[in-house]
């Protein structure tokens, strides 16, 4: 069993930046596929990006987030840059046990609680 704690939300004006990061305890494999989705306000949750096999980044994350990971520290992150009013949503970091072949999906193994990001115009 893994627990991920994501990190980082916070209030931000657009144009600004914010780097969240999920911390995972337990087993996980360093290889293993990781992601970041968000579900913003009266919305259904939507992927954001994914690491493991590759780095995936869904159309509005191109270019402005970036994915990484450091696994002596366990740790996944998403910095995000020039941060839109739309970008408001909550965040959450999710880890699947094995490299997932379509990482856009929601069908990860462990998910975390959430960090709000909230982005004002």
């Amino acid at each position: 069993q893994a627990q991920l704690v994501e990190s980082g939300g916070d209030w931000v004006q657009a144009g600004g930046s914010l780097r969240l990061s999920c911390t995972t305890s337990g087993r996980t494999d360093s290889s293993a596929t990781m992601g970041w989705f968000r579900q913003g306000p009266g919305k259904e949750r939507e992927f954001v990006a994914a690491i493991g096999g590759g780095t995936y980044y869904a159309s509005f994350a191109k270019g402005r987030f970036t994915i990484s990971r450091d696994n002596a520290k366990n740790t996944m992150y998403l910095q995000m840059n020039s941060l839109k009013p739309e970008d408001t949503a909550v965040y959450y970091c999710a880890a699947h046990r094995a490299i997932l072949v379509f990482p856009t999906t929601g069908h990860y193994d462990y998910w975390g609680q959430g960090t709000q990001v909230t982005v004002s115009s």
